[in-house]
């Protein structure tokens, strides 16, 4: 894999079996993601794009092919290992949150950081500059249920870069928010990408939100448009 290539796929295969039927959801995937590339995922429902963010996220194995991120055959990886590697590099945001209700702004954000060796001080220090990066300094003590829906999406984001990852995956990221919420999350992403240099690969059915990318692919019942016919930007070329 080249320096600059941070994402790697080869003829990756994933099939579900339901009872004794076989249910093919990618066949024969290639892709290549860039280090600081922003790359959209469109498709139908049922196209597998959240199979492939999985993959990617080493969420799931493939049954067939290889997944290489950040240097690492994922398929290779014990699942121990497979878990501190994840909480390494990935960086991932649902669609619906998934706060936890019982903790603040602060106490969410600092999850993942449970899982690191850093100092309660250090770890403080991360959680409210990653809540600052996100637009949401004086609302650190709040719980999920006094803050809208942006908001919400907003800690979940800090949440993800928290611990600097490197990639981060995005399913549906504001598949749950109105227009003007949607857009501020898009334009945060946006930021993170072009200021902050991160890699994103992110899952979306809005042809809107897919034009704030870089480059737009397309997923069609498990086969993976090729590459020249999606739009690409030119990563030294961005505004």
């Amino acid at each position: 894999m080249e320096s600059n290539d941070l994402v790697e796929l080869r003829q990756v295969h994933k099939i579900y079996y339901r009872d004794r039927n076989e249910v093919p959801v990618l066949q024969g995937i290639d892709l290549d993601i860039r280090q600081g590339e922003f790359v959209a995922l469109m498709g139908p429902s049922g196209s597998g794009k959240s199979t492939l963010l999985n993959l990617v996220a080493g969420i799931d194995t493939p049954t067939q092919g290889n997944v290489r991120v950040a240097g690492e055959s994922l398929g290779q990886l014990k699942p121990s290992k497979l878990a501190a590697w994840r909480a390494r590099h990935i960086g991932f945001i649902f669609q619906l949150y998934n706060l936890i209700p019982v903790l603040t702004a602060s106490q969410n954000v600092e999850l993942p950081l449970l899982l690191t060796r850093l100092s309660a001080k250090e770890r403080k220090k991360r959680v409210l500059f990653a809540l600052e990066l996100v637009g949401l300094t004086g609302r650190e003590k709040h719980f999920p249920r006094q803050l809208s829906g942006g908001e919400e999406q907003r800690v979940a984001i800090a949440r993800a870069i928290v611990g600097d990852p490197t990639l981060i995956v995005a399913d549906e990221p504001t598949g749950d928010l109105d227009a003007r919420n949607a857009a501020d999350i898009l334009l945060l992403l946006q930021r993170l990408n072009r200021e902050l240099r991160k890699t994103i690969l992110m899952v979306t059915h809005d042809p809107h939100a897919a034009e704030r990318a870089q480059r737009v692919l397309h997923l069609d019942k498990g086969v993976l448009q090729a590459d020249g016919q999606a739009r690409r930007i030119e990563i030294g070329a961005r505004s």
